[in-house]
C-alpha cells in the first residue's frame, strides 16, 4: 500500500501558526477533537463493563475476559502503532479511529437496545475500540509538534495532557452516570457521540503536516543516479529501545515495577467492578464517581511532584508514594454494605491512590526522560509503557479467576496486596537510591544512531 507523504496528501504547504497558540484555530480543533475522544474513551471504559454485567449478567470470569480482551491492544499494538504513526499523517489517523469506535459503540448501543447483543459480540467490539484507542493516543501525541511551532510545544502539551487528566475525571463519572439515569446501552451511544464529535473537530485541521523525512524513500546522488537508502527498519529500531532500556538498571525496575503494578492493578480493578455493586450495592453513578475520585487526587499528586523529590530524593518519593498509593486499596474488603460511611471511604481511597499514583508517574516520566538520549525518547517509553500495560490483560483473567474461586472480597484482599509488589521491587533496586538530584543522561546505543547516518546503496 502507497504511503501518503505530506505534500501529496494536501495541496498547500504549512503555514505558519498564529502568534498566540489559543489563537491558532487548527490548535483549537485538536483539542477539542482530543477533549472529545479522551471523554470517550474513559466513559467507555465503565459503560461497557457495566453494560456486561447489568445487562448481560456477566460473571466474574466473563468480565474478566471482556477487560482482558479491551486491554489486549495495548500488548499487541503498541509498540507498532508508534512506527506506524511515524508514517503517516496524524490527522487522517485519528479521524478513522474516531469513525470506527463511533461505529463499533453506535453498534453497541442499537444491538443492545434491540436485544441483539450478545457477551461474544461484545468481546469483539470492545477489541475493536481499545485496538483504535491505541493508534489515536498515539496520533494525537505525534501531532502537536507537526502542528505547532518548537516554541508552544510546552502550553500545547499541558493543555492536551489536561484535558486527558479532565477526561479521567469526568469520564467514568459521566459513564457511570448515564448507565444510572438512561441506561448502558444509552450510555454507549452517547459515548459514540463523543467519538463523532472529535471526527468533526478533526476533520477540520486544514494546516498541512510537517512530516518527517522517510529514509527508505529513493534520493538522487551527486553522480545523477538513484539511491534508496537501507535503515534500521521497524523491527530493528523496537529493538534498539528494547535493548536500551534492559541495559539501564533505573529503567529495567521501571519497568519490572510497571508490570508488578499494572498486572494487579487489572486484576483487583475487575474485582472492584463486581465488588461495588454486587457486596455494597452501589448505583451506577456511585461506582462513576468513586472511579472519579481518583482524579483530583492526581491533580494534587502532579503539583506534589514539582516540590517533593528536589526535598526528600526521587528515590524516597518513589517508594514512599507507591507504597502509600497502593496500599490504600487494602481497606476496600473492610467496608460492609451502603452505609453511611461506605461512599465517603470509597471517595477518600480513590483520592489518596489518585496523589499516590501520579506521584509515582510523574517522578518516574522525570527520571526516565533524564536518562534517555533524545534519539530513544519515544521508544524508551514505548517500551515500559508496553511492559507495563501489557500484561493488563493477563491481570484482568487472573482478577475474574480469583474472584470466582475465592469470592469478591477474598479476591479483592488479595489483589490489593498483590499492588504492593511493586513498591518491593523498587525498595530493593537502584531507584530507591536516587538522590535530590536527577541522573545524568545514559550512553546511546551504538545502532541508535544509524538513521542520521544511513548506508546508501545503488539502486539497479
Amino acid at each position: 500500500m502507497p504511503v501518503p507523504s505530506a505534500s501529496s496528501a494536501e495541496p498547500n504547504s504549512p503555514r505558519p501558526a498564529p502568534a498566540g497558540l489559543w489563537r491558532d484555530a487548527d490548535f483549537r480543533r485538536l483539542w477539542v477533537g482530543q477533549t472529545a475522544s479522551q471523554l470517550g474513551e474513559h466513559a467507555s471504559l465503565v459503560v461497557l463493563p457495566l453494560l456486561a454485567v447489568l445487562t448481560l449478567h456477566a460473571g466474574a470470569g466473563e468480565l474478566g475476559v471482556l477487560r482482558a480482551v479491551g486491554q489486549a491492544p495495548i500488548l499487541l499494538l503498541s509498540l507498532f502503532a508508534g512506527a506506524w504513526v511515524d508514517r503517516w499523517r496524524t490527522r487522517t489517523t485519528m479521524v478513522l479511529t474516531d469513525v470506527g469506535r463511533a461505529l463499533a459503540l453506535g453498534a453497541v448501543a442499537v444491538a443492545g437496545l434491540f436485544g441483539g447483543l450478545g457477551m461474544s459480540g461484545l468481546l469483539v467490539l470492545a477489541f475493536a475500540v481499545g485496538a483504535l484507542s491505541v493508534f489515536f493516543d498515539v496520533a494525537y501525541q505525534a501531532s502537536l509538534v507537526r502542528l505547532v511551532e518548537r516554541d508552544h510545544l510546552v502550553r500545547g502539551n499541558s493543555a492536551l495532557e489536561g484535558s486527558r487528566s479532565a477526561a479521567q475525571i469526568g469520564g467514568p463519572a459521566l459513564g457511570g452516570a448515564l448507565v444510572s439515569l438512561l441506561s448502558a446501552p444509552i450510555a454507549a451511544a452517547f459515548s459514540a457521540l463523543f467519538f463523532t464529535l472529535s471526527f468533526l473537530s478533526i476533520r477540520r485541521i486544514r494546516r498541512a503536516e510537517t512530516m518527517p523525512e522517510r529514509p527508505d524513500e529513493p534520493r538522487t546522488g551527486d553522480d545523477g543516479g538513484t539511491y534508496r537508502t537501507t535503515a534500521p527498519r521497524m523491527w530493528r529500531r523496537i529493538h534498539e529501545g528494547l535493548r536500551f532500556v534492559a541495559g539501564d538498571s533505573v529503567l529495567r525496575v521501571a519497568c519490572l515495577a510497571s508490570a508488578a503494578f499494572q498486572f494487579s492493578f487489572a486484576a483487583m480493578m475487575t474485582v472492584y467492578l463486581l465488588f461495588l455493586p454486587r457486596e455494597l450495592h452501589l448505583s451506577g453513578s456511585v461506582v462513576g464517581l468513586a472511579l472519579a475520585a481518583a482524579g483530583p487526587g492526581a491533580l494534587l499528586g502532579s503539583l506534589l511532584a514539582a516540590r517533593l523529590p528536589s526535598r526528600f530524593g526521587y528515590g524516597t518519593v518513589l517508594v514512599c508514594a507507591a507504597t502509600l498509593g497502593d496500599g490504600v486499596f487494602l481497606c476496600v474488603p473492610a467496608l460492609h454494605g451502603a452505609s453511611a460511611m461506605t461512599v465517603p471511604a470509597l471517595l477518600a481511597v480513590g483520592f489518596v491512590f489518585g496523589i499516590g499514583g501520579q506521584l509515582v508517574n510523574v517522578t518516574v516520566m522525570a527520571v526516565r526522560q533524564a536518562v534517555t538520549p533524545d534519539g530513544l525518547q519515544g521508544r524508551a517509553a514505548a517500551t515500559i509503557t508496553f511492559a507495563g500495560m501489557g500484561l493488563t490483560p493477563l491481570g484482568s483473567l487472573a482478577g475474574g479467576f480469583l474472584a470466582g474461586e475465592w469470592g469478591l472480597r477474598t479476591g479483592l484482599l488479595a489483589t490489593a496486596a498483590g499492588m504492593l509488589l511493586s513498591p518491593v521491587v523498587m525498595v530493593l533496586s537502584p531507584p530507591a537510591r536516587l538522590g535530590r538530584e536527577l541522573p545524568a543522561p545514559h550512553d546511546t546505543p551504538p545502532t541508535a544512531g544509524r538513521t542520521n547516518s544511513p548506508d546508501l546503496t545503488r539502486e539497479t
